[in-house]
């Protein structure tokens, strides 16, 4: 039965159409506190949906203050990892909830950060093998932040460091593996070809320019990806609905992103 369960629910993060995601992230309070656009997330739930996204990822106590009490449907991922910037090591990711927290709450997802090459990546990896144990046992799925951080990463967009931590993800249990863009289609082929699980990138810094970032996008869709997960680059946009919709016209339609920045005029 935990497999319908699965099926059902991670249909809701997914245009049933093109099968693939555009998820904002949300929980960056934890980590860099009340920032821009995030100070009132029910705003900016509301935005986003009206620009089209999949679902929304956040942590447990912002869950009631996002849920939308009008309009369509979005679905919701909450994030079950944590650590601030304040701390001696912010890459010493621990477990802040629990799946049946999730459950409870209404979740359709949870979802876990691992920072491979960390101090602690041998506590995250544990604490991941028990998490995906119990999303099976309950039919939740599992999305997983892989992100190559470390003292021997020297570069965390290597693409054999990207493949390697993308791969961790599938081999511990991760329905959809969620990590960094390697900077072109080619290299990023490589990371889709060596997960056996969705793949959707994470966008990462602000990015200078409306353009540079629907670029970066359209090139991991090049690549096999199936989504995005993007977050301040969305929610501190000025128009963050019609960015949330030149996203999904080439997550979803694939449009070419000159025609996607038609959203933006």
């Amino acid at each position: 039965m935990s497999e319908i369960g699965k099926k059902i629910r991670i249909e809701r993060l997914m245009n049933r159409e093109s099968r693939n995601m555009v998820v904002i992230p949300m929980d960056h309070g934890i980590s860099d506190g009340p920032i821009e656009g995030l100070i009132n997330i029910t705003d900016t739930v509301n935005r986003v949906a009206e620009g089209g996204a999949n679902a929304v990822l956040m942590q447990k106590g912002m869950v009631k203050y996002g849920h939308r009490g009008y309009g369509h449907d979005i679905g919701l991922i909450v994030h079950i990892s944590g650590s601030s910037s304040l701390s001696p090591d912010p890459n010493a990711k621990v477990q802040v909830c629990t799946v049946e927290e999730v459950i409870k709450m209404g979740g359709d997802a949870v979802s876990m950060h691992i920072n491979v090459g960390s101090k602690t990546e041998a506590d995250q990896l544990e604490q991941l093998g028990k998490i995906s144990r119990d999303c099976t046992e309950w039919g939740m799925p599992l999305l997983t932040m892989m992100y190559p951080r470390g003292k021997k990463i020297t570069n965390p967009h290597d693409p054999i460091n990207v493949a390697h931590a993308a791969r961790i993800g599938a081999e511990l249990g991760a329905d959809v593996v969620k990590t960094v863009y390697t900077g072109d289609p080619d290299s990023f082929r490589d990371v889709v070809r060596g997960c056996p699980v969705p793949v959707v990138i994470a966008g990462g810094p602000k990015t200078s320019t409306d353009l540079e970032l629907l670029e970066m996008i359209d090139g991991a869709m090049e690549a096999g990806a199936r989504g995005a997960a993007i977050g301040r680059n969305v929610f501190q946009h000025s128009d963050s609905v019609r960015l949330t919709r030149a996203i999904c016209e080439i997550v979803h339609h694939r449009r070419p992103v000159e025609e996607a920045l038609e959203q933006l005029k």
